[in-house]
Order: C-alpha cells, then structure tokens, then sequence
C-alpha cells in the first residue's frame, strides 16, 4: 500500500479576476474550490492512476469535513487525525500572473501528534509512505524527523517532497525518492547553476548523501532522473500551461504510483513527466485520460 501524509491540508480557493483592482470592488470571472495539501494531491493523482492508496494527516473544523468529504465522494480511502483548530484556506488569485495567499492551519497538539504517528506504527515492509509539504509550526521542526523513524521500525521506504534542512537531515535514512526542482537544488547546496551537468553533479551529491532515486524537475526544460548507475533525461509534452499548483505532486504520484506497480524506473519517469505535464495544462490535477494522452510524447535518453 502506498500511504501519502499531509501535515498542513487546504482548501484550495481558486478565484479569477479579469482586472485586479486593489483597494476598489472586484467581481470574480470563475472560482473553484479543491481539497489542497501536497500529500492529497498525490493521493488524488495515484487514485487517477490506479493506484490504492490512504491518504494521512490533519483535518479539523468545517474546512476539514470539506475535504474529507470530497476524497470519500472520489472514492479515496483516507485515514485523518482530526483536530480540534480549522484546515487552513489557501487562494490562489488569478489575474495575468498567479498570486498565492497561503493560510497559516491548525495548531497541533501533542496528542493530535501522537495520533499520527501511532498510525504509522502499523506499516509493513512493502509500504511506501509519501510525506509532502510544510509541518505547522505547532509541531516543531523534528516532526519529520519521527514520521521517518516510524517507517524506518517498520521497513516501510519513504519518500520525501519537502526543501532545506527537513530534506537533508532526511538523506541518512535513504528516502526511495527525493524530487527537488533546479531552483531548490541550488539552494539545498548554496550555489548558482548554470548548466545541466552542474544539476547532475549536484544531483549525484544527493545520492551519496543517501537518497535511491533523485528526481530534478527543470520545468520546460525537462526533467532528470538521477539512479545509482544512470542518468536519465525526459523531454516535457508541448502545451499551454494554465496551471502551476500539484505539477510536482502529480509527478511523484506518476513515479511512485508506476515503480510500485511495475518496479520499472524508467517507464515510472516516463510516467512521472506525464503526469505532472498533464497537471500543468489543465486547470486542476492530472486525469488518466490526460496522462495517457501525453505519456507517447515523452522521451528518454540516457546521459
């Protein structure tokens, strides 16, 4: 079973606007309303792709019982906490360019904490546990740090979709993915790169510091999947791209979805890119349609 675990859910409140006017009346051209949080997003993509999967995390107050509802109405099985505070709001203002206004979400208490982990206490060996996105400040920054303790007990692998220290303390345990993008790849190290090769060699760091399989995303670049004895490159499918928020989520729910389906790397990049292509052209996530459409138009070379 593939598990996904959101510390932060949202409701995605997607509005769009024709001429934002600060300070003056705006009237909305179109909103949406989606269960957001990275972790659901892939739970989302996977159930697209056949995927079984529970989806984890924190839900609480009325915005919670939304999201709730909306996985159970779409037939994804999930396994909450539910908290005491509200599920965070975040809008996402379209007009031209996209502007985000993130909510802060619930504080977690101790116990609430512990709930989560005591979940992650049943894993077995052939799990694989997804952990995606920002922790509430509530629960301190070694929260991470216990959800991958929890698989490690079990044998369970893990996979890590976050940035800075939260992903390189994570290495020592040998996630099975890790899938920072170009930008978050500079950071993670403190430098500026110019080139492919400079991704990879950074990208390869990560493999010594202990991750199986390094994902790079390079935007309309492509995308560089980084393995103990390969490196591969995907071309990215043409489109208009109307959509910026789960293209990355769709991607590792592509990838993971495939390699435990198939054990296959390559066709699970393939899949990957697809997936996360079909996100970027639509308005919400990937659907099977879409992805099986694009994943013809993917190629792969071996560096």
């Amino acid at each position: 079973m593939i598990y996904t675990v959101t510390l932060n859910p949202s409701i995605d409140y997607i509005v769009e606007v024709e001429d934002l006017k600060l300070g003056d009346l705006n009237r909305m051209k179109r909103d949406l309303k989606l269960p957001g949080g990275k972790g659901i997003n892939v739970s989302r993509v996977l159930d697209q792709l056949g995927v079984g999967n529970t989806a984890l995390g924190f839900l609480g107050g009325f915005t919670g019982h939304y999201i709730a509802d909306k996985l159970r109405e779409d037939s994804i099985q999930s396994d909450f906490v539910f908290v005491a505070d509200d599920t965070r709001i975040n809008i996402k203002l379209k007009h031209g360019d996209e502007t985000e206004i993130n909510g802060l979400g619930p504080v977690i208490r101790e116990e609430e904490a512990q709930q989560l982990l005591d979940k992650l206490s049943h894993l077995q060996e052939n799990d694989i546990v997804i952990l995606s996105g920002s922790a509430p400040p509530s629960l301190g920054g070694d929260f991470y740090q216990k959800l991958i303790q929890a698989c490690g007990q079990s044998g369970a692998e893990f996979v890590i979709d976050t940035t800075g220290k939260a992903l390189m303390d994570a290495l020592v345990h040998k996630p099975l993915l890790v899938k920072p993008n170009h930008h978050e790849l500079a950071e993670l190290y403190g430098v500026t790169i110019h080139s492919v090769e400079e991704i990879v060699t950074y990208g390869r760091k990560l493999l010594e510091e202990g991750a199986k399989n390094v994902l790079i995303s390079m935007a309309g670049e492509g995308a560089l999947l980084i393995t103990e004895n390969e490196v591969y490159r995907a071309t990215v499918p043409s489109g208009t791209v109307k959509n910026s928020v789960g293209a990355g989520d769709s991607m590792i729910a592509g990838f993971v979805g495939t390699l435990f389906l198939t054990g296959n790397p390559i066709e699970a990049f393939r899949t990957g890119v697809a997936s996360g292509s079909a996100t970027a052209f639509s308005d919400d996530l990937a659907t099977k349609e879409e992805i099986e459409r694009l994943r013809p138009q993917v190629e792969i070379i071996t560096l």
